[in-house]
């Protein structure tokens, strides 16, 4: 094996393991790569997919499109070129992305701190403080959207932000009574600290205290209360359309805007719950002015460290194939 191979080699072994510290729903962690001589494919994992929540996959796709944009980040951070191909073989759907690796590239300083950004980035589910993010930093993160070809729209006016925790409250309503997505739920809360996928107990947040402006996901059991902080920060990901190749591109944006909200010294969670219940998705859009479709929803802010989340090793999601340099 040439120098150039074993270089190449070890970029797509760095850039994997980047791709899976992305985030997912429940951390089902919905994808596969297959990697050739300079080529990474990423694939919908459809055993992966949430059945009750995410049944028409949508959100495994954002999932997948965030790890799509953290493999790409750790490749131009490597000092390589990197082209990637968009659910580039119409007979294979579940194939969303091809990644070739190319020749040397000097990495953009705000590639090497979105990668940096990578292994320090964690959903939080616990209680921010009040501390206000500040302009400049909303911009940001209005960019880091812009650059992926999403929409960010942060929920500045109170009226906004009651509206969406009406659905909020509402959606969350209609899982907690729905037998079959609350054991799905079940099924995907890590019961030991040896699983490689689920959310742990431990990074399933408190419940809020009576009161709360959000109506949180709750992974586990806990019946101690903590206020929360009393004007979160709500940002809504929307794009103009709902195709597969949308829902990837959004992955990506998603993602960039984590990547660039820790780099800033924020956290995040979701609170995605009004996209997953198709009328509380129809009534989002309509807040949005009926335009575009809400893919997910953040909630924003500065906190403490969060507990990381388990994943899967590459060599489980990963495979080599043979096949051949680009054509």
């Amino acid at each position: 094996m040439s120098t150039a191979q074993l270089s190449t080699a070890a970029v797509v072994d760095t850039a994997l393991r980047a791709a899976i510290r992305a985030p997912s729903p429940h951390n089902t962690q919905p994808w596969r790569f297959e990697t050739g001589p300079r080529r990474v494919d990423l694939l919908l994992d459809r055993e992966r997919v949430l059945a009750v929540a995410d049944g028409d996959a949508r959100e495994a796709r954002l999932a997948c499109g965030a790890a799509l944009l953290n493999l790409r980040l750790a490749v131009h951070a490597a000092g390589r070129a990197v082209r990637v191909d968009l659910l580039p073989d119409r007979d294979r759907p579940d194939l969303l992305a091809t990644a070739w690796i190319g020749g040397e590239r000097a990495p953009a300083p705000e590639h090497r701190a979105l990668a940096g950004a990578i292994e320090r980035r964690a959903s939080n589910r616990h209680p921010f403080t009040d501390r206000p993010v500040p302009a400049r930093v909303r911009h940001g993160l209005l960019r880091a959207a812009g650059a992926e070809g999403g929409r960010l729209i942060l929920l500045e006016r109170p009226s906004e932000l009651g509206a969406f925790a009406a659905l909020l409250r509402r959606a969350d309503h209609l899982q907690s009574e729905d037998p079959a997505y609350q054991a799905e739920l079940r099924a995907w809360v890590a019961e030991h600290a040896g699983r490689a996928d689920g959310v742990p107990r431990s990074a399933g947040g408190p419940r809020p205290a009576w009161g709360g402006v959000l109506a949180l996901r709750r992974f586990n059991e806990s019946t101690v209360d903590h206020p929360f902080e009393r004007d979160p920060l709500v940002a809504i990901l929307a794009t103009p359309g709902d195709t597969a190749l949308d829902q990837v591109r959004a992955g990506q944006a998603l993602q960039r805007v984590l990547l660039a909200a820790t780099v800033d010294g924020l956290t995040a969670s979701f609170v995605s719950q009004p996209t997953e219940v198709p009328a509380t998705r129809a009534a989002l859009r309509e807040l949005l002015g009926g335009r575009e479709h809400a893919q997910t929803a953040l909630r924003l802010g500065y906190g403490y460290p969060a507990p990381r989340t388990p994943r899967r090793g590459v060599d489980a999601v990963a495979g080599v194939v043979g096949k051949g340099e680009e054509p």
